[in-house]
């Protein structure tokens, strides 16, 4: 147990809590959409996943009473630094509003917190390990950084946070070279210290080094940034021990750093992954709101941010740093680069990605006598990406000096680009660098180059080198970016650069000698992954068939215009054809490609994709396969598409991940709509019957009991999915579910539940005056109550609180003024609350 040591003044006690928030970029390059990650389910994808586990609470954490009822709930990124990696923002945006915007007035709220100072800093842009970065890579990383803090929270960022607080002279150089004012570093990452004004350097080392204060980085080049280190044992005790699971234990643990009687200010700075705070911990949110809540209104210590505190009490020492450290590898940055035996002692592999295996215990002591793995990998991995971008940057020097002065200057603000991909933009980006007006190819071959070279930032990504495997998700991911730009080089300039980045790949052996090498690798799951504009077309073409409509919507990386599109369907053979113009929105290339689609049945589909020559060309194609198809001739049509369109045929195999499940569910649709109305003729033909031999105790047979248990559970969920459910029906329901004792579907009925509830207590907020509203979602608490359900309510419990602030103290005066009306709506609004764990 923690206990508050004796207390005299707060005065010069500071505390500042430091989360990195950061997910590695999984978009597929191709698409720049993430697809289905098996391993996070029951999510689509981890940041999914980790959303819901983490950065949504994060912005609306409960603080309870001590009956464990909801008292307030608070914005945690107001009261803590925090960074945002650029990458897991820009998927916020486009994927979850909600938690993007809480983020965002988080840092805007802080400011009138901490003297006019944001909570949020800056990273570099994709998390490089920025010492083993070229100087013109740290560069592009720092600007893209700094000019997507801008645009997301409107300001200048004051620090900027060091990818695994990795450092060396150069890196922070380039910080202070573009107006950053500090960074944070680890303890064991001071060399030495001095007095301001002095000559005599001290030796320190993380634990002689006094971290309470920020201390100033002279450069060598006459620039200088300050600089920060956070406390390492209590980080270390926060990110991996139990201090989390006790919110007031957490503050005590705070507290108790400081040493009696202070005379002088002195700060506690921690730093962790932000992840910490509910996906590596659940519900660690809440220890950490608590804790806030806890200094604060105990005054215990002001809590403060870093840049606060370094305008209150500038530096007096100077500092030096020891070059090519990081937080997370004691060899310095050799875990990005060699078997320097750091490790995470897990990996979720390519070739099981609905897996992710304990490393630790697969030793030589495993009943399977699994041996020991190394990260040999890392050195020949690390080789081929260094050597891939060098390619890179020649080609693109080369073939971007035709229209620009400054190629890297180019590059440096293509940010501005990524950012917002409109033709306006574009041609405004054109307008204000190229040396002249360029042709409308000349616009493609350019943004062909910096795509090239912004997957060719991304292949840096650290996680590539983090995990233990050679094969994990993460090291296939920068693969795949690396495949991208190669693609990118050798449209642009012929050079074919994948064979020579094979072979050095190969040298890279995974632990799994059935996996192979990094060759086999990138072979088997890279390259089998590449989308031309041909598979676009059929994701395209194939969506339309079963649509029995053009899908034009389908690749959201397009622009997709259909010029001629027929579909018929006789029995099981399903046919589409036309022709449409395909526009990628990042690099403007335009092609106009012939598609034909064909469904046999089941999972069997057979395409073809050609570029469009002529209408009579096209008018021919199409006149011969639907001859076939109307004469029934299934063997000559399926002819008739390999000889139109030879090697350019595709089935679902060539369709992404997700494009895939929607083609093969789509598929099954019809299926599951059999099978539910013949189980529905088995329920109302046996339900009593088996119902009566239930409430016997004698078993029914399996075929009959599970056939009713799934249709009065389907017809549950049904009811739960409209607005205007018939309570009675409900009732009625789940009374024949409890009576011949069927299992209810918890999990789907428990979803349902949730956002039927989250439904109703919205449409509370719409008119909050309306007591009929908070009546009926009672009601439906109390229908559902028998089912024992297991309802994720925080989104509910989100809405319900900010409807309370609201409306509550004004039905208190009301009522106490004797309204009746008001008194009828706090009692039902605090029963709402009870079933919620809210208090009104």
């Amino acid at each position: 147990m923690f206990y508050y040591r004796f207390e005299v003044n707060i005065i010069n006690k500071y505390i500042c809590i430091h989360g990195h928030f950061y997910q590695p970029p999984r978009e597929n390059p191709w698409l720049e959409e993430i697809e289905i990650e098996e391993s996070a389910y029951p999510f689509h994808d981890w940041n999914e996943r980790i959303t819901d586990e983490c950065y949504a609470p994060n912005g609306a954490s409960r603080i309870l009473d001590a009956n464990k009822k909801i008292i307030n709930i608070v914005n945690n990124y107001v009261k803590i630094s925090s960074n945002f990696g650029p990458t897991l923002l820009s998927w916020l945006e486009n994927n979850n509003q909600e938690v993007y915007q809480s983020i965002l007035e988080a840092d805007k709220e802080s400011q009138q917190f901490f003297s006019g100072h944001g909570s949020v800093l800056a990273q570099v842009y994709n998390h490089v390990i920025m010492p083993l970065a070229s100087s013109r890579d740290k560069r592009t990383e720092v600007i893209w950084g700094i000019k997507d803090f801008v645009y997301r929270f409107g300001r200048m960022p004051e620090g900027m946070w060091l990818s695994e607080t990795a450092v060396d002279t150069d890196t922070l150089e380039t910080l202070a070279e573009h107006g950053v004012l500090f960074t944070i570093l680890a303890p064991h990452q001071a060399k030495r210290i001095r007095l301001i004004g002095t000559n005599t350097w001290i030796d320190v080392n993380k634990d002689t080094l006094d971290i309470g204060m920020p201390y100033i980085c002279n450069l060598p080049s006459g620039k200088k940034i300050s600089l920060f280190f956070y406390n390492a044992e209590i980080s270390h005790e926060i990110a991996f021990q139990k201090i989390l699971e006790n919110g007031e234990n957490f503050a005590k643990r705070l507290i108790n750093f400081f040493p009696d009687n202070l005379s002088t200010q002195k700060l506690l700075s921690v730093a962790t992954d932000g992840e910490t705070y509910g996906h590596h911990h659940r519900f660690a949110d809440m220890a950490l709101a608590y804790a806030l809540n806890e200094i604060e209104t105990k005054n215990l210590a002001h809590i403060t941010i870093y840049g606060e505190f370094l305008e209150k009490f500038p530096p007096t020492f100077e500092v030096s740093v020891t070059e090519n450290t990081s937080w997370s590898c004691v060899h310095g940055i050799k875990r990005w680069e060699d078997n320097c035996g750091c490790r995470a002692m897990y990996a979720c592999l390519i070739s099981d990605t609905s897996t992710c295996y304990p490393i630790a215990l697969q030793n030589h002591q495993s009943s399977k006598k699994i041996k020991e793995w190394d990260q040999k990998w890392r050195r020949p991995l690390r080789d081929a990406i260094t050597w891939l971008n060098i390619q890179l940057s020649h080609i693109f020097e080369t073939e971007m000096k035709f229209l620009f002065q400054d190629p890297w200057h180019v590059r440096d603000v293509y940010y501005e680009l990524m950012v917002v991909r409109s033709p306006e933009n574009i041609k405004a980006f054109f307008n204000t660098y190229s040396k002249r007006q360029p042709s409308p190819e000349e616009v493609t071959k350019s943004l062909k180059l910096l795509e090239m070279q912004k997957n060719a930032l991304y292949m840096q990504t650290s996680c590539g080198w983090f995990f233990d495997d050679l094969a994990g998700i993460e090291t296939v991911q920068i693969m795949m970016y690396a495949s991208r730009a190669m693609q990118l080089a050798r449209d642009v300039s012929h050079h074919d650069l994948e064979p020579q980045f094979i072979n050095l790949l190969a040298k890279a052996e995974s632990n799994l000698p059935e996996i192979g090498n990094g060759g086999s690798i990138y072979i088997k799951y890279v390259a089998t992954a590449i989308f031309d504009i041909h598979r676009v077309a059929f994701q395209y073409a194939i969506s339309s068939l079963i649509n029995g409509k053009p899908d034009e919507s389908v690749i959201t990386t397009y622009n997709i215009s259909t010029k001629s599109f027929r579909t018929e369907k006789k029995g099981t053979i399903n046919l589409a054809t036309g022709y449409a113009r395909l526009q990628s929105k990042i690099t403007l290339k335009e092609s106009t490609l012939v598609f034909i689609t064909l469904h046999m049945g089941e999972h069997n589909f057979l395409g073809g994709i050609k570029p469009f020559v002529s209408p009579e060309n096209f008018e021919q194609i199409t006149e011969d396969i639907w001859s076939s198809f109307n004469q029934n001739n299934l063997p000559e049509l399926i002819l008739g598409i390999y000889r139109y369109f030879g090697f350019h045929t595709y089935s679902l195999g060539h369709l992404f991940k997700d494009g895939k499940r929607k083609v093969l569910y789509n598929v099954l649709n019809d299926a599951l709509n059999e099978v539910s109305f013949e189980y529905q003729q088995l329920y109302k033909r046996f339900y009593s019957l088996v119902t009566i031999m239930k409430e016997s105790n004698i078993s029914p047979p399996p075929s009959l009991e599970l056939p009713i248990q799934f249709t009065l559970n389907n017809k549950l969920l049904s009811c739960f999915s409209i607005s205007d459910y018939d309570t009675n029906q409900v009732k009625h329901i789940i009374g024949e579910l409890l009576k011949g004792r069927y299992q209810p579907d918890k999990k789907n009925l428990s979803l349902y539940a949730k956002e039927s509830i989250a439904i109703q207590i919205k449409d509370i907020s719409i008119n909050p005056f309306d007591i009929n509203k908070i009546i009926k979602v009672n009601q439906f608490f109390s229908l559902i109550n028998p089912l024992k359900l297991n309802l994720d309510l925080q989104i509910c419990q989100n809405m319900y609180f900010k409807i309370g602030v609201m409306m509550c103290p004004r039905m208190e005066i009301e009522k106490e003024s004797g309204d009746n009306i008001a008194a009828d709506w706090l009692e039902q609004y605090i029963i709402l609350g009870e079933h919620l764990g809210v208090k009104c």
